[in-house]
């Protein structure tokens, strides 16, 4: 077996039990996400996705999305916004 040595990483909480929730369902686990991450990041010397800011995810549109869930959860009539397209 390769020499290993441990990594913390320090992440918010709901962050993690997502990222723990998605790796089981891909049938794996942290150390095995991080470590496909960190090879390919070494293989590609990149960071081996897109990094950008896809204004669909503005915090706007996260608190409209949010409301929206409430209204309809609730029985209340939907709320109107426009959503930026990506």
């Amino acid at each position: 077996m390769a020499d290993t040595t441990l990594v913390n990483i320090r992440m918010d909480t709901e962050l993690k039990r997502g990222m723990e929730e998605t790796c089981r369902e891909l049938g794996m686990n942290l150390t095995t996400a991080f470590t496909i991450f960190a090879r390919k990041m070494t293989r590609e010397h990149r960071i081996p996705f897109d990094v950008s800011v896809d204004p669909f995810y503005s915090q706007a549109n996260i608190d409209h999305l949010h409301r929206v869930r409430e209204d309809a959860d609730a029985g209340r009539n939907m709320s109107t916004h426009d959503l930026i397209e990506a």
